[in-house]
């Protein structure tokens, strides 16, 4: 039997008051593909931070070997100098630096402490051709978009003369076709002999490119699996995950049923939106929706659609320049010019990208719950500290945030507890409204059944929910009704009965020119 590339013995690591590793083992042979699998709050990205040297020998138990070889990494630059590249989920690209220059950052063709461009574009160009990426060397990053920033990082990588690719939820953020891409750039890695550890939530993505997977839960290996027996199906591995069978990957609701005549919560007519920079695209044209009180409405679109900017710029006009339309709130005609006005008028809406613009990761899970309604935690202007902690405990409790305390800071914690937060923050502001804008992504099969559950509870409530999704049995599984949108217009309203992701895909990807 071939020796592990790789082992990792009895790994511990605690955090102040978490023990987020207990006694792990993971071993990944020569060539192969290991995916790592686990709901959020397993242990993953800690795992491979520990492996990585982002946490440095002698702040964890256990040890690593590599190639056969003992290692105490002390930082993220020993691990890479053995040919341990780790790229996270968060790319760690500079964005108005070249292609090139990012590809070379800390790692520069210099002699004498001068950098041969013609070397450093001549070396990217190959790399680049290498990760099946056709732009030029000189293109900033930030004129591409997110699916070829991640061949960027993965020919970076390449650069650093890998031995062992770690992806952090590599897809996170890509659509179909660029993670279609991205995956079969990994199989032509290990066909060239790299060694890969894929992290992942999607479970259909591990099932067609790793060999092997190691099951992660509560910070404890559960178990490895090896995929290319055929007998390792999806559900085999989720059992693994949340330790037990899930019959159901959403919970049973009843369908909206009132009455189809009934006045919308929210209606938007005629809704069009330019872009911020290039102000003659319309990135929402001419769009019309509405949801009544008790239903779940969703919005489908391929990446490029206008889901995203549409809720946006209802939402305060949080994006977009020359916007025009009509908001109705129970048939009256409101304005949301600001995020203060449309939170007023009982509008709530939860971002698709929680850390940026949901969260504010250095501070507390009671104050971040808190945020959106202060005035309910204060008297005479000032925040009553023991009101605003038993508020966030309530939230705790009632929404199963994984955390010791309140007084957690919220950048600690998984991605499936920080969604939790960021809809507590918003559920505490009372709203009517709420738009949600891929509320599982990247969270995990048990967290995501979670939020799904919150999510009904809302509807029951007789809040409208709008339930924007890349993931399309999502809203079959969540929907009353889904709107489908192209190009930045609506191409179809399809019931419940009548939707497949076949139809919903053709009103997708229908020519709205």
């Amino acid at each position: 039997m071939t020796a592990p590339v790789l082992e990792m013995r009895s790994i511990g690591k605690t955090f102040p008051g978490v023990k987020a590793l207990s006694d792990v083992t993971l071993n990944v042979a020569p060539g192969e593909v290991h995916a790592i699998c686990g709901e959020n709050g397993a242990g993953k990205s800690t795992l491979m931070k520990v492996l990585s040297g982002v946490h440095p020998h002698g702040s964890y138990d256990g040890e690593i070997l590599f190639q056969g070889a003992p290692c105490a990494f002390k930082d993220i630059g020993a691990s890479e100098a053995r040919g341990i590249v780790i790229i996270h989920q968060e790319l760690a690209l500079v964005p108005y630096l070249s292609i090139a220059e990012n590809i070379f950052l800390g790692n520069e063709h210099a002699r004498h402490g001068i950098i041969s461009w013609n070397e450093t574009l001549k070396h990217a160009a190959v790399l680049l051709k290498r990760v099946g990426l056709a732009e030029h060397p000189g293109t900033r990053v930030a004129d591409i978009g997110v699916g070829k920033q991640q061949l960027v990082e993965i020919a970076k990588a390449l650069a650093k003369e890998v031995k062992l690719l770690i992806l952090d939820e590599p897809t996170a953020a890509l659509n179909d076709g660029d993670s279609a891409q991205l995956l079969l750039l990994i199989k032509e890695l290990k066909a060239q002999g790299i060694t890969s550890i894929i992290i992942s939530h999607k479970l259909n993505e591990i099932a067609e490119v790793a060999d092997s997977v190691t099951i992660l839960r509560d910070g404890r290996t559960i178990e490895t699996l090896d995929v290319r027996d055929g007998a390792t199906t999806e559900d085999r591995i989720i059992r693994g995950m949340v330790g037990r069978d899930l019959d159901h990957r959403f919970p049973e609701r009843t369908p909206y049923e009132g009455d189809p005549e009934a006045r919308p919560a929210l209606e938007i007519r005629d809704w069009t939106v330019h872009h911020p920079i290039d102000q003659q695209r319309k990135v929402v044209d001419n769009v019309s929706i509405q949801v009544r009180r008790g239903e779940i409405v969703g919005i489908a679109g391929l990446m490029g659609a206008g889901r995203t900017e549409l809720a946006m710029s209802v939402f305060g006009r949080s994006y977009g320049r020359d916007i025009s339309g009509t908001v109705l709130k129970d048939g009256r005609e409101i304005r949301t010019r600001t995020v203060p006005e449309a939170v007023a008028h009982g509008i709530a809406y939860v971002t698709e990208d929680r850390k940026q613009y949901g969260l504010n990761l250095i501070d507390t899970i009671g104050r971040n719950i808190t945020l959106s309604a202060l005035p309910k935690v204060a008297r005479r202007g000032i925040v009553d500290e023991h009101e605003e902690t038993r508020v966030a405990e309530s939230y705790r409790r009632s929404m199963n945030i994984k955390a010791p305390t309140v007084f957690e800071q919220v950048g600690r914690l998984s991605g499936g507890n920080q969604q939790k937060v960021v809809l507590s923050k918003w559920i505490f502001a009372g709203p009517d409204v709420l738009l949600l804008d891929e509320p599982t992504r990247g969270i995990d099969v048990g967290a995501k059944y979670e939020i799904y559950t919150v999510i009904d509870r809302l509807a029951a409530q007789g809040k409208a929910v709008v339930f924007i999704s890349s993931e399309l049995p999502e809203l079959l599984g969540m929907c009353d009704r889904v709107y489908t949108m192209a190009a930045g217009r609506l191409t179809g309203e399809i019931p419940r009965a009548d939707a497949t992701q076949e139809v919903l895909m053709r009103h997708m990807t229908r020519n709205t020119r």
